[in-house]
C-alpha cells in the first residue's frame, strides 16, 4: 500500500483524493508512522431489474464486423 504524509494530504489533499477515487488505497503517516487508511468506498450494487433494463437498451453486435474489428487490430493468425 502506497504511503501520503499528512503534509502532503493538507497540501495536496484534490490530488490525493483523486488518487483514492481512482481505486489506490494509502496510508496516512505523521512522522513516518503509519496514522490512517484512506481507500475508496464500495459501490452500492445495482438492483437486477436496472441491470435487465440497461441489457436490453445495447445495441445489437453483427458477429461478422466484430470480428472484421478484432482481425484489423489484432493479428488473425495468433
Amino acid at each position: 500500500m502506497n504511503e501520503v504524509t499528512i503534509r502532503e494530504l493538507r497540501n495536496q489533499g484534490g490530488k490525493v483524493i483523486d488518487r483514492v477515487v481512482a481505486g489506490e488505497e494509502l496510508v496516512v503517516t505523521r512522522a513516518g508512522v503509519p496514522v490512517a487508511e484512506l481507500r475508496p468506498l464500495r459501490r452500492v450494487p445495482l438492483p437486477a431489474a436496472t441491470l435487465l433494463e440497461r441489457w436490453h437498451r445495447l445495441p445489437d453486435v453483427d458477429p461478422d464486423r466484430l470480428r472484421a474489428d478484432v482481425d484489423r487490430v489484432i493479428d488473425p493468425v495468433l
